[in-house]
């Protein structure tokens, strides 16, 4: 293996931590001043959320309307990278801002759809003006965008195994990198990756987090007897999304452009002033669910599940767009627990071992990726629990595969 490549992945992961830094940062300020700085400055408004999520939606459908459809899937992404050999590098001011828009403005979305985009178009630049890069640049555009992943949900083994799925068998074994030397260059440049977040983290402002994890999971003997029916609820949750997902396709097509983002900014903005946790990405609400989960009753957490699965998938489809994971786990971990609190209440032991079921089988039949389900919940669960997510994780993916004949997410 030359020794440039090893160093365009290190640059590579470095600028994938980098861009996360910066996206994450501006997120914060721009959040804080919609929805702390400017709700102290006037008198309180009871549909404020109403407004600014209306509001958001306006300004995100007519951006798109003369900027352009983004930020794209990562199915879109690495579909265009294989039909065309590049990504559009030159609309990278287009697409950071894209993704950024509906996070700031609180759509129900995470932010790795538009963090992938920036990625694979910065690799593809590279490729066109590094002559060493030409020759590799799909498999380079997808480390990148594998880095991206395990950086964005701080699991280092996530985005391999969630990307190397993407290729057919035939396109792995006639790539040019053996899979030894791809593992090789991911490692180095996830190492970047996660080094430069750090670093930013601690030099300059102290971003997010990340998901709260469960500190340990603890299964009893009634969950073992209930296990398949844990499991149960979390593949009805995913079917449930993959129903919405289909219904709001439908929707979006049918609505014109600026008309759709409106229309799903003041949906997302009504349901919000009854029910804020329906805003963002899910991921520092998670945190107040796990420290006061026993507060709210059982049906209203499991309510809250399906809703946040139906407000997300209306989101993305209608135009303030953005990634299904950071949501889903958020969902999922809702139903968990309204489900131990219907089974065992006031019995928090149990509660994290059900969630972590529930999550494995609802991610599973989305994503349909065993391995990466596994990897993305050690964002949230400690290893041991893997001993249950990983056959979850697999069973789940079985059924929505046979449900479902559309290639992998």
């Amino acid at each position: 293996m030359k020794v440039k490549l090893p160093l365009f992945c290190a640059i590579t992961g470095a600028v994938a931590g980098m861009v996360f830094w910066l996206f994450l940062f501006a997120i914060s300020k721009g959040t804080y001043l919609l929805w702390d700085l400017v709700p102290e400055k006037i008198p309180a408004v009871s549909f404020y959320p109403l407004i600014i999520c209306t509001l958001g939606g306006l300004v995100i459908g007519i951006f798109r309307k003369f900027s352009g459809d983004y930020p794209e899937s990562m199915m879109t992404v690495f579909g265009k990278l294989k039909k065309d050999g590049t990504y559009p590098y030159r609309r990278l001011p287009v697409i950071f801002i894209a993704a950024l828009l509906p996070l700031i403005f609180g759509s129900s979305v995470g932010p790795e759809a538009g963090m992938v985009g920036v990625i694979v178009a910065l690799c593809c630049w590279a490729g066109d003006n590094m002559k060493f890069a030409k020759s590799h640049a799909e498999e380079l555009s997808k480390i990148g965008a594998a880095v991206s992943l395990s950086v964005i949900f701080r699991s280092p083994m996530f985005g391999l195994f969630d990307i190397e799925d993407e290729l057919t068998p035939d396109q792995q074994n006639n790539n040019s990198l053996t899979g030894s030397s791809k593992v090789i260059l991911y490692c180095i440049a996830t190492g970047a990756g996660f080094g430069i977040f750090w670093l930013f983290n601690h030099v300059f402002v102290k971003v997010s987090e990340g998901f709260p994890s469960f500190d340990a999971v603890t299964a009893g003997r009634t969950d073992y007897l209930l296990f398949i029916v844990y499991l149960l609820c979390g593949i009805l949750l995913g079917i449930f999304f993959e129903g919405s997902e289909k219904l709001f396709e439908k929707a979006g097509a049918a609505l014109p452009p600026v008309i759709s983002e409106l229309t799903a900014g003041a949906v997302l903005g009504a349901i919000a002033c009854f029910l804020p946790v329906i805003r963002f990405s899910g991921e520092e609400q998670m945190g107040i669910l796990i420290t006061d989960y026993a507060k709210y009753a059982p049906l209203a957490m499991i309510g809250i599940a399906f809703l946040k699965v139906l407000v997300t998938t209306m989101c993305i489809n209608l135009g303030l767009k953005g990634g299904h994971f950071f949501p889903l786990i958020f969902a999922s971990v809702c139903l968990g627990y309204g489900i131990s609190l219907l089974i065992f209440p006031g019995d928090p032991v149990h509660a994290a071992f059900v969630a972590a079921v529930v999550s494995a089988g609802t991610l599973g039949v989305s994503m349909k990726k065993p391995l990466a389900v596994s990897m993305l919940l050690l964002l949230c669960f400690p290893a041991q629990s893997l001993l249950w997510i990983v056959p979850s994780a697999a069973l789940s993916a079985f059924v929505g595969k046979k449900m479902s004949k559309e290639p992998s997410r």
